[in-house]
């Protein structure tokens, strides 16, 4: 089939939604479908048979865009409509399959073409209007809410990304066009390189430590400042690595590590090519998912799982919906009860644990599956 996606992100960029819009590319591929990406001007190019790129015009002020809803998303999905329009005007395609926000523009397109409506849906906008604080507003949220209902009942598949937001849309539209597609999917090589590998614990971790790492954005909903406090409890044998985040997050964390005399303690990496996460991954003892806020799954969980690093996670229902006490550690949103956790980590029940989440993805979490998933949610485009 020919499909017209768009996706209202940088595309690609190193974060939550693009890699997922990345692993949906790869697995249309591997079906055999061609796909034209509409997307945001900002962004690495990516090679992937069958898939090309058309980027909307880019606002000269506009140099980033944050994760979240923000002014610069609205300024760019205005171009991203026309963009997605002209294409649909120069090209007959089989389904519009939107991410996110694109959802409306998906709806609209979809009753003026009658081309039908494939909605993956990453988050609830409604919901990420309250964990980005992003208005206080009623009549915003409202209407964001009256968006998210239309699009819901045009679509005739929905793709959502955890049991939380088929749950959520289950309750508005029917539950029979929706399919669970969690994120699993991931690019880490069958075997790392040993000089490499060697290097990085050479250059990070020479005094023989504990190492404990988080990878993932460093918005406020996932929590880092948990783990500041964790370190402020744990003993000098422990060292703590972050990986990601913007520059200007970065610099600000870097501060209130300082702060907080942790500079020994904490290693601040920034933002790492994903090709490089494995590595990281590798040469911990403990890896973490402190996140306090969201009802979504992290991303960052499932390469956690299929590591065989032992992972300490909150017992939040983010995290308890797929995550249970036999492959990770869940403690409370606690800087004591965190840190005993991971403490956990470092004795028999880590090993324990990291071994089940290792068959526990070997049996879930593989290719095949997830193209499986891919095509169901296809087959249900044209089954009224």
């Amino acid at each position: 089939m020919k499909i017209l996606m768009i996706a209202p992100e940088p595309f690609f960029e190193p974060r939550g939604t693009p890699f997922s819009e990345y692993f949906r590319i790869k697995s249309l591929s591997r079906l055999g479908h061609e796909i034209d990406l509409v997307t945001y001007p900002i962004g690495e190019d990516k090679s992937v048979k069958g898939l090309k790129i058309f980027r909307c015009l880019k606002p000269p002020f506009v140099k980033s865009v944050k994760t979240g809803p923000s002014g610069s998303k609205i300024f760019l999905d205005f171009f991203l409509f026309f963009k997605a329009a002209w294409r649909l005007l120069r090209k007959r395609y089989d389904i519009i399959h939107t991410h996110e926000e694109a959802n409306i523009m998906g709806a609209f397109f979809s009753k003026l073409t009658g081309t039908p409506h494939l909605y993956d849906m990453h988050s609830s906008l409604v919901q990420q209007m309250d964990n980005f604080q992003f208005t206080k507003s009623n009549f915003v949220t409202s209407v964001f809410r009256k968006i998210e209902k239309i699009s819901l009942g045009n679509a005739r598949s929905v793709i959502v990304i955890c049991k939380s937001l088929f749950n959520y849309a289950s309750k508005i539209t029917d539950s029979g066009k929706l399919t669970i597609i969690e994120n699993f999917i991931d690019e880490t090589p069958k075997n790392l390189d040993k000089k490499k590998l060697k290097r990085y614990k050479t250059e990070l971790n020479s005094e023989g430590k504990r190492v404990i790492t988080y990878a993932g954005t460093l918005e406020a909903y996932q929590g880092i400042p948990l783990l500041l406090e964790c370190m402020e409890i744990l003993d000098d044998s422990f060292k703590l690595i972050l990986i990601g985040g913007k520059p200007i997050q970065v610099e600000r964390l870097k501060e209130e590590i300082d702060k907080r005399g942790l500079s020994k303690k904490v290693i601040l990496l920034g933002s790492r090519d994903p090709s490089d996460i494995p590595y990281y991954l590798n040469i911990s003892d403990v890896l973490v998912s402190p996140r306090i806020l969201g009802t979504n799954i992290p991303l960052k969980i499932y390469s956690y799982l299929k590591s065989g690093v032992p992972l300490v996670a909150t017992d939040l229902y983010t995290h308890t919906q797929t995550i249970t006490d036999d492959i990770a550690i869940l403690k409370k949103a606690d800087a004591e009860d965190f840190a005993r956790g991971i403490m956990e980590a470092v004795s028999v029940k880590g090993k324990k644990v990291s071994k089940s989440a290792i068959e526990f993805c070997a049996k879930n979490y593989s290719v095949e599956r997830y193209d499986e998933l891919v095509a169901k949610a296809l087959s249900k485009v044209h089954n009224r």
